[in-house]
């Protein structure tokens, strides 16, 4: 039996970042479990910097977050003057790393997350990024070689194509996969008790045994 879960997030997604606890917990009480982070990019290709009102917009979209989630936003009027809200750059990122060493995918996912969102960091830039993976432990110039790589944007094409054929709209979503076969576990943001009892649901019908949750 192959079993995993997969994590459908941006990376510069706000309610992506409020259910980062809930993955830490995942992580925490099944680390055995193996994580498959899949991107998707809510914001593609935006040609211009963030202006005063997009700022605004931000602002109170984060305190809405961090009201509900708890997690921890900076102000959006403190991001750099020249930041374009282009996520791709950070979902090609996200491959590099979930192809380079799995095991340190969720670290430089959360660590990504929370240069954008707390330390205020541009995240669209190639260099933050590596900066970032290589404080994950990754090789930065492995890394920086992978990100330039044409086979990495053409496997974020195919991972968007298949989050868009989802047909779900709300981030982020988690799956358990079973021998091929998906179960929705999360779409949205969801608390955190109702999310794993449904996977500890799930695992135990894998297992054969009756779920304690």
């Amino acid at each position: 039996m192959q079993q995993r879960l997969i994590h459908v997030m941006d990376p510069m997604c706000s309610w992506c970042w409020g259910m980062a606890p809930l993955l830490d917990r995942i992580r925490q009480r099944w680390p055995d479990l193996p994580l498959h982070l899949m991107p998707a990019s809510l914001r593609a290709n935006h040609g211009a910097p963030l202006d005063q009102h997009s700022r605004q917009a931000l602002a109170a979209h984060w305190q809405a977050v961090a009201s509900l989630s708890g997690q921890p936003f900076g102000d959006p009027q403190a991001l750099p003057t020249t930041l374009v809200y282009d996520t791709r750059p950070a979902s090609r990122a996200l491959i590099v790393a979930r192809e380079l060493d799995p095991a340190l995918s969720w670290a430089f996912a959360r660590s990504l997350q929370e240069a954008f969102y707390v330390a205020g960091q541009d995240v669209t830039q190639t260099a933050v990024l590596v900066a970032v993976a290589e404080a994950a432990g990754y090789d930065a110039a492995l890394f920086s070689e992978r990100f330039d790589a044409p086979a990495s944007a053409e496997q974020l094409e195919q991972d968007l194509q298949w989050v868009e054929g989802l047909g779900l709209a709300e981030l982020p979503i988690l799956f358990g996969e079973r021998d091929g076969q998906l179960a929705l576990l999360s779409t949205g943001y969801r608390p955190e008790t109702d999310v794993l009892a449904l996977l500890e649901r799930w695992l135990a019908a894998g297992e054969g045994r009756q779920s304690v949750a």
